[in-house]
């Protein structure tokens, strides 16, 4: 066939090439051209897509500059731009410094802004906000950090590494294209901190196992973060540092006599080591000290042994007061004939108690006088 028919649709733009090379843009509508070689074809393009084949785009703007402005939007963006790029006003993408590309003209309206990186890192606050409540609607987001900092926190702010700013409670962005932006969240409330599983060996060499447990906050988090990469990491071997060093200068007796000098040992020594970081710890205490079994066998012989010993101590005494007591009552019945008798129907009203039947031979006063007679007539 000596001619070749194309149907270019009316969403659509064709490229004619010619054994492969470009050749002119093609308008939508049909086309008939002369091919006894069969030396052409044709591409077509949605009007609605990017034209990816950005060397004919190229090309045409340097043969037929007037061509290339009137079927295409080309983007160029410096090495310290960026650019933000809407279709029809809706923003659709943010494209990253030093981009080259180029969009159809005809069904979409399309639009670029420029951003100069150099003059600030910091996103406007309405793009921010619109970047935040629709964060799939454009593409290129991962060139823009946007730091959400909520309430009770503040955020530290780094760029390239070094701390910047802190950021208060709420919404701010920033981009990322040639710099390093990382927003670490602070919270400035009291919080927890528990060291716990401790092994550490007392001066007489007996192993312990120690949990601690602390309070803190940041009393001054650009301070913390200035001279301190992980201010709770530092603080947390501080801890430990104080801890060892507390258990193991001190007997096991002296640990278990008075726990309270690990707390303030411990105190002491965190709050001499973070004077000038921006920490403030609030209080430390030991949770519970484990001993090994065989040291619980042993020290609860011991506790035994003692607790056995004061019970001796305390019948011994008890025996001896009841001595004394009756010593003495038997010197006031010697002296006084009445005490003694009443001594005496005491004794027998408690014979009494015991017995279920009395046979009385001789009349009461037999049994008054003759049953119990503590002293001899």
């Amino acid at each position: 066939m000596l001619f070749k028919r194309f149907v270019i649709k009316k969403n659509e733009r064709g490229v004619l090439l010619r054994d492969g090379d470009f050749e002119r843009i093609l308008e939508s509508g049909r086309c008939r051209l002369f091919d006894p070689l069969n030396r052409l074809t044709v591409q077509t393009w949605k009007l609605d897509s990017a034209m990816t084949e950005m060397a004919q785009v190229e090309y045409l703007r340097a043969t037929d500059a007037a061509s290339a402005e009137k079927h295409f939007e080309y983007v160029a963006l410096g090495e310290d731009q960026a650019g933000l790029r809407f279709e029809n006003d809706v923003l659709v993408e943010i494209v990253a410094p030093g981009t080259r590309k180029a969009f159809w003209k005809g069904l979409v309206r399309h639009r670029l802004e420029t951003v100069d990186l150099t003059a600030d890192y910091r996103l406007a606050d309405a793009l921010a906000a619109k970047l935040a409540a629709r964060p799939r609607a454009a593409t290129g987001v991962e060139g823009v950090l946007l730091a959400r900092v909520p309430a009770y926190h503040v955020g530290v702010l780094r760029v390239d590494g070094k701390v910047v700013r802190l950021l208060a409670p709420g919404l701010e962005g920033f981009w990322r294209f040639n710099r390093d932006v990382q927003v670490e969240l602070v919270d400035t409330r009291l919080q927890n901190m528990e060291v716990s599983g401790q092994e550490i060996l007392t001066r007489d060499k007996v192993g312990l196992r120690v949990n601690l447990a602390a309070t803190w906050r940041h009393a001054d988090v650009l301070l913390a973060f200035e001279r301190l990469a992980k201010p709770a990491d530092h603080l947390y071997r501080e801890l430990q540092f104080g801890l060892r060093e507390a258990v193991g200068t001190r007997s096991l007796d002296e640990l278990l006599e008075d726990k309270q000098l690990i707390d303030k040992s411990v105190g002491e020594h965190v709050a001499r080591k973070l004077a000038g970081f921006g920490i403030e710890v609030g209080s430390v205490g030991v949770k519970d000290i484990v001993l090994p079994g065989e040291m619980k066998t042993i020290l609860a012989k011991v506790v035994e042994a003692e607790k056995a010993a004061e019970a001796t101590v305390i019948r011994r005494r008890e025996e001896t007061a009841a001595t004394r007591s009756l010593l003495n009552t038997a010197k006031v019945m010697e002296d006084n004939p009445t005490a003694l008798r009443l001594k005496e129907l005491e004794t027998l009203e408690r014979v009494a108690e015991r017995i279920d039947r009395i046979s009385v031979f001789g009349g009461l006063d037999q049994v008054l006088n003759g049953l119990v007679t503590i002293k001899p007539q």
